[in-house]
């Protein structure tokens, strides 16, 4: 959809978007992505109705294009969760078009001080995840006061439950393999990297350039290349979902070598998998192959 033709949408589903509750108290809630959707699925309970506006593991959030029912949904949601850092722009102008101030917006980048141009991949980041969880649950508490020990209640339930596998695994592996030197096809990884102690030795300019779809440079491929073929690095770990030329050659090249290839995904995998349960799966992967590779 023309950015026009959004906004014109946007501003109709305004008008009769209406504040408050649906029947039965229930609170329209929505998020830009399927990541913070299901942590403000998970939070609300049945207290919320949660959208998440993309949500196919094929669609890429950077190019996508709101359709008028996305419109509506971010027009009627009292709380909205965007990731912002430029990653997803239209839920941006979205929200312009359709004012409300007694909508609760996050807004991921700013609530972690990730400025635009930072790494937007925030939902790999662990402090990150704890930071927005709290602040959904504060927002749900100021727009639905009376049930507020509910949402606390929800909040508890995630993190001593929901995310006790995805906490397990990350201290698992930051205890047994930090600091050894791993590769990466782009900066998504990066945020979880540091999170697990590891030592992530592609060059920062490669990992930017084939996240925001632009061309690396020769000297960085070429790094690159001999990391792979000196063995310089115990792992590699690729985004599935944008395996470009380069990064292609670059997974096949690790094979050859024998090191193992691990994979992430940048929307979750599948579609009907809980932010944990997707998060937790490629950790498993991560851990056996970060002990085939180091033998431990």
């Amino acid at each position: 959809m023309a950015a026009a033709a959004l906004v014109a949408a946007v501003t109709g589903c305004a008008t009769s978007s209406g504040a408050g509750t649906l029947p039965g108290g229930v609170v329209p809630v929505a998020a830009s992505i399927s990541a913070w959707g299901s942590i403000l699925q998970q939070l609300g309970g049945t207290h919320v109705r949660a959208s998440s506006i993309i949500t196919n593991p094929n669609t890429d959030p950077h190019d996508y294009e709101p359709t008028v029912a996305d419109a509506r949904t971010i027009a009627d949601s009292r709380l909205f969760v965007d990731n912002g850092i430029g990653y997803d722009s239209w839920a941006s102008k979205a929200l312009a078009a359709s004012p409300d101030s007694s909508r609760q917006v996050i807004d991921v980048g700013k609530l972690v001080r990730v400025p635009t141009g930072g790494n937007p991949h925030q939902w790999y980041s662990p402090a990150a995840v704890e930071a927005v969880a709290d602040t959904i649950t504060a927002d749900l508490k100021k727009l639905d006061p009376a049930d507020a020990a509910y949402f606390d209640s929800q909040r508890r339930d995630f993190e001593s439950t929901g995310l006790a596998q995805y906490h397990r695994l990350i201290s698992e592996i930051r205890s047994s393999y930090a600091g050894t030197p791993v590769g990466a096809s782009e900066s998504i990884f990066t945020p979880l990297s540091d999170a697990l102690g590891l030592k992530l030795i592609t060059p920062p300019g490669f990992l930017k350039a084939i996240s925001e779809g632009t061309d690396p440079s020769a000297a960085d491929k070429a790094v690159i290349d001999a990391q792979i073929s000196g063995r310089k690095i115990k792992v590699y770990v690729y985004n599935s979902q944008n395996a470009t030329p380069d990064v292609a050659a670059q997974v096949t090249a690790a094979k050859r070598a024998g090191i193992p290839v691990s994979t992430i995904t940048e929307t979750r995998t599948p579609a009907s998998a809980t932010f944990q349960q997707w998060q937790s799966a490629q950790l498993r992967q991560l851990a056996t192959a970060l002990a085939e590779a180091v033998g431990r």
